[in-house]
């Protein structure tokens, strides 16, 4: 009978969400104050770390990117990491992800509208830092290792918009932000798309999708290969965004702000004080773009592998130059708004709404859903009514 109910559910909002435009109440994060260093992280555990470097030099509320897998639902673990955010002065971006495909441990399994309903009610389940709550719908999705195999712009921009209804359903305060694309992805198939062929592609599946949207992310990384120096035209560098930002306004109604949420250069390919003074110089110039809310070079450690050639902190615990440029940089007192009342949380053992104990949140989840789902399917009606 749920199963039912969630593919009815999945069914109405295919129908009739692509017409309705939330009512989004979200605040624009650059009408304040706003410190936009930041730096992306893999574990929770990291966040000490991540503030001392993004809130360094007179900096506060530096920014954090952090993904969460689809079977990471653990309500005592995500509390306590939204708890730590507001203590160290940090916000919290979450990228949705989901997991290796059991079939393909290649490529991520392709999500869907089960993910993005049970998502949402985890997120808003957590009492946030900041009244905004900034969620990035997927990854790099114009390649087809980070979809199930096949990069499907319509698919994409047809869950993306079905995001922002349920997101926005459970909470007018989430910040919904597309994913980050590969700008060096060429056109091959559906194995990698143009991040640019993609982008239209989305907007002729979902005309208006843009404006659905809070904002914007963009990997910028001076591609190819990691190693080009900052320049602003190149379409696949540092200022990517800015091509993107420009596509995306020609067929939208509104400029959306942008959040560079990956970037940096290889240690492979440019010397160490050679990637400083490209940072350097890109943070002056490329960078200082009054739309950018945030600039997370990713990562801040990535241990043994292949991502260690972009890490600001070294195996052995030491601090590279990049890090160090990093914590030197002059900042900003960022002043967010902050939530009015608290919802969900958990404590120290347990959490408790409605007479209902659960360490575990698809206990949770089960009692919630329901009432989620019909409080979703109220606002469709109300929309269908009132249109």
């Amino acid at each position: 009978m749920v199963k039912f109910g969630i593919i009815f559910f999945g069914l109405f909002f295919y129908l009739f969400f692509p017409a309705i435009k939330p009512v989004a109440a979200a605040e624009n994060p650059l009408a304040v104050a706003n410190n936009k260093i930041g730096i992306h992280i893999l574990d929770v555990s990291e966040l000490p770390a991540a503030a001392q470097l993004v809130n360094s030099k007179g900096g506060d509320w530096g920014y954090i990117i952090i993904p969460i897998q689809a079977g990471d639902e653990n309500l005592l673990k995500w509390q306590k990491f939204m708890d730590d955010c507001k203590k160290y002065h940090v916000i919290p971006i979450i990228r949705l992800a989901t997991e290796g495909d059991y079939f393909n441990t290649q490529v991520w399994r392709e999500p869907n509208q089960n993910d993005i309903v049970d998502a949402a009610i985890f997120l808003n389940s957590l009492d946030w830092p900041t009244k905004n709550q900034y969620v990035i719908v997927y990854n790099e999705v114009n390649r087809g290792d980070e979809w199930g195999g096949n990069a499907n712009p319509t698919a994409y921009a047809q869950l993306l918009s079905f995001a922002v209804s349920v997101f926005k359903s459970e909470s007018p305060n989430f910040f919904i932000i597309s994913a980050g694309l590969d700008n060096a992805a060429p056109n091959q198939g559906s194995i990698y798309i143009n991040e640019y062929t993609y982008i239209m592609a989305m907007n002729q599946a979902v005309p208006g999708i843009f404006n659905q949207l809070d904002g914007v992310s963009s990997h910028s990384y001076p591609n190819p290969g990691f190693s080009q120096a900052p320049n602003l035209n190149s379409m696949m560098g540092v200022g990517s965004f800015i091509h993107e930002r420009d596509l995306i306004k020609s067929m939208s109604n509104k400029e959306l702000p942008v959040f560079i949420t990956e970037t940096g250069w290889s240690a492979n390919a440019v010397p160490e004080n050679i990637r400083v003074q490209y940072y350097d110089q890109t943070f002056k110039t490329i960078w200082s773009d009054p739309n950018i809310v945030a600039v997370t070079p990713f990562l801040l450690q990535a241990g043994a592998g292949p991502f260690q050639q972009f890490s600001f902190i070294n195996t052995n615990g030491s601090k590279t130059e990049q890090y160090q440029y990093l914590y030197n940089l002059s900042k900003v007192k960022g002043v967010p708004s902050f939530p009015t009342h608290q919802v969900l949380a958990a404590s120290n053992s347990h959490t408790v709404e409605a007479g209902i104990v659960t360490k575990d949140f698809r206990e949770y989840r089960s009692f919630h859903r329901s009432i989620s789902l019909s409080l979703v399917m109220e606002n469709v009606f109300n929309y269908l009514i009132n249109r």
